[in-house]
């Protein structure tokens, strides 16, 4: 589970090939639909200058679609124009023991341009022998590690290094981004987030003036100036240039999208959740946290909301509905979110036979002081439908958890009767254990297991044709691989299509449509983006997501469900998903010819945070929030003029 738009992409970079069908020096649609622009056209220097001059030095070469600084008389090439809160995102490829620098707010009042202007240092870190390193700004910041990343570390007793080193060798492509903004700026280097700082805050003040910039006057200070390609007397090459502009508070511009006269309402406002206290013993607040939304398929129109501490209630799908009864209380086996915020109750799924045998099933991170994620059957009472039988959980797996976060823990029965459990990657920043990537463990992996069979010693059988039962080393219980973190899961009642959104790192969320034995790239790759500096092992091909947003419109995906209600026809067909941080709401439509999404519409934001997605016996859609008061659970309805 991931706990941390007006859809929008930053440009596709690549490190060594591409991974996206991105043209080179091109914007996509998405590019163009969320305001970027490019600075460089792949034939021309249009848009550029030399500082303190109003031509281009003889040095600089556009060939390929590259712009090189090839030899002598290139000087500092700057933007024409003059650029105050922006985003930039370009790829350099430095030359062996070369040295260049993005430098930004460059003004035209010194003798250089690093007289007024900060730099972003592009450099060799292998060959290179300065102390200051790419993707560092200049005497000013490095690398720091996040404060989660470092709890995460301790809790789990490992330890990767202070500062990352995210950068492919010289003669590689790597990839700068840096936002400047008023509110708050920060730079990635090949996706991975680098540190953040405030311009002209205190902080800022402080470090430049212990810097060897301090004798320059106008140094750090202007709030608006040109961008500039260094030329430090060696060889380095730019392309894919692309800036987008902020508004003037720094935040992102409002940008063009289709709304849906839809608003979220809550679906059950009478009910009270039996046993549920806003207080706990210590007198603090204990919020509810609904983690499942789901339906026995049995016809009794019922829904079951399963929540993160561990209770799992059930209750008539009303919306004059006044008791929420407990079905089933797993807390004391179940660890408390409110020590880990991502561990928890996370699943719940009922047997497509439930009808029949009564049986369902969770997902939860085990109390105690082992980390692991426990999947189990349940039955319901003999006596009573309302009551599961709290002595029938039989243990189906039990995967030990390096982390206390990524945990994933989402659970949905295919059309094919078998049961999908998506998993983390363990844990921890920038995929410490490689697991993303690794068929040997099933973390930052789909499972795919039938539990009506069992087999090979365990509770559980294996589907013959899972697609890695026949590779040597791999997990056999592995449907697809390369996420992060996936929350949640879903299938389309109609298609039997597969729907997991995977909670991103440091610039992208996505969402991905299953395919078996399908590579989602983490963590070579966030989303379609190139991330870090590992290479590509496997033979299998990366699969995109069918959509991406980045992380200056959301920044922790909650996904959701493919609605097959009638009560909004205008919802037919489209995926439903949300953002945890922001509460932001959109239904995407899909083409299922094509495999594309073709539109993405936003509805009004309800609350925060979003935290799960479930529907009914119809196909009705719910969603919910975390309340103090138990009221969290929303529906959609039309807005009223």
């Amino acid at each position: 589970m991931k706990l941390f738009g007006n859809l929008l992409l930053l440009p596709f970079f690549c490190a060594t090939d591409s991974f996206a069908d991105t043209p080179l020096n091109q914007l996509n649609p998405a590019e163009s639909r969320g305001g970027w622009q490019l600075l460089f056209d792949g034939r021309t220097t249009d848009g550029w200058r030399n500082y303190q001059s109003e031509s281009v030095g003889a040095g600089w070469v556009v060939k390929d679609g590259i712009l090189d600084r090839a030899a002598k008389g290139a000087g500092d090439l700057i933007t024409v124009k003059q650029y105050e809160n922006f985003e930039l995102s370009l790829e350099y490829r430095i030359s062996k023991g070369g040295n260049s620098g993005v430098l930004f707010h460059v003004t035209e009042d010194g003798k250089k341009a690093w007289h007024s202007g900060p730099e972003i240092q592009l450099y060799d870190n292998v060959n290179g022998t300065g102390s200051q390193k790419s993707g560092w700004l200049y005497e000013l910041f490095k690398p720091v590690k996040p404060g989660w990343a470092v709890k995460a570390e301790q809790q789990a007793g490992i330890e990767t290094p202070e500062i990352d080193d995210a950068t492919r060798p010289a003669g590689e492509w790597n990839q700068i981004y840096v936002r400047v903004s008023k509110r708050q700026s920060e730079l990635a280097l090949n996706g991975v987030s680098y540190f953040r700082f405030r311009k002209g805050d205190a902080d800022w003040d402080k470090r430049v003036a212990a810097s060897k910039f301090s004798k320059f006057p106008q140094f750090g200070k202007a709030a608006k100036g040109h961008i500039c390609l260094q030329d430090h007397g060696n060889a380095v090459a730019f392309r894919n240039i692309k800036v987008r502009e902020l508004n003037s508070d720094g935040d992102l511009p409002e940008l063009a999208e289709e709304k849906l006269a839809l608003n979220g309402v809550s679906a059950f406002p009478e009910l009270q959740w039996e046993g549920f206290e806003s207080i706990d013993d210590n007198g603090k607040i204990r919020k509810l946290r609904p983690m499942a939304i789901t339906h026995a398929g049995d016809g009794s129109n019922r829904l079951f909301v399963g929540t993160q501490r561990g209770a799992i209630y059930v209750f008539p799908n009303d919306p004059q509905a006044k008791d929420a009864k407990l079905f089933l209380d797993i807390r004391d086996q179940v660890a408390d979110w409110k020590k880990n915020n991502e561990e928890g109750f996370l699943g719940l799924a009922f047997h497509p036979d439930y009808q029949r045998n009564g049986q369902f099933f969770g997902c939860y991170t085990a109390a105690g002081e082992s980390r692991a994620t426990v999947v189990s059957r349940f039955t319901v009472s003999a006596a009573d439908a309302n009551v599961a039988d709290a002595g029938s959980e039989e243990v189906l797996m039990k995967i030990p958890q390096p982390f206390a976060n990524h945990n994933g823990g989402s659970i949905v029965f295919g059309h094919d009767g078998y049961l999908y459990i998506g998993l983390g990657d363990g844990g921890g920043r920038n995929d410490p254990l490689k697991s993303g990537q690794d068929l040997s463990t099933l973390m930052g992996s789909l499972l795919r297991i039938d539990v009506n069979t069992k087999q090979a010693g365990k509770s559980y059988g294996i589907p013959a044709d899972n697609p890695f039962v026949q590779r040597q080393g791999a997990q056999p219980e592995i449907y697809a691989y390369g996420f992060r973190n996936i929350w949640r899961l879903a299938v389309d009642r109609r298609t039997g299509l597969m729907w997991a959104a995977d909670v991103g790192q440091d610039l992208w969320e996505e969402v991905n449509i299953v395919q078996r034995g399908g590579n989602y790239g983490w963590s070579v790759r966030e989303a379609s983006f190139a991330f870090g500096n590992k290479s590509l092992d496997s033979n299998d091909p990366l699969i995109d997501p069918v959509w991406e947003y980045d992380h200056q419109v959301g920044r922790s995906i909650t996904g959701g469900c493919v609605y097959r209600g009638s009560r909004l026809p205008e919802l037919q067909g489209a995926y439903l998903y949300a953002d945890f941080v922001t509460g932001r709401i959109w239904a995407l439509k899909h083409d299922e010819t094509s495999g594309k999404a073709i539109q993405n519409f936003s509805i009004a934001t309800t609350g925060i945070p979003v935290m799960a997605f479930g529907e009914d016996e119809a196909g009705e859609v719910y969603y919910a929030l975390e309340t103090a008061d138990g009221k969290g659970i929303y529906r959609f309805d039309r807005a009223t003029p």
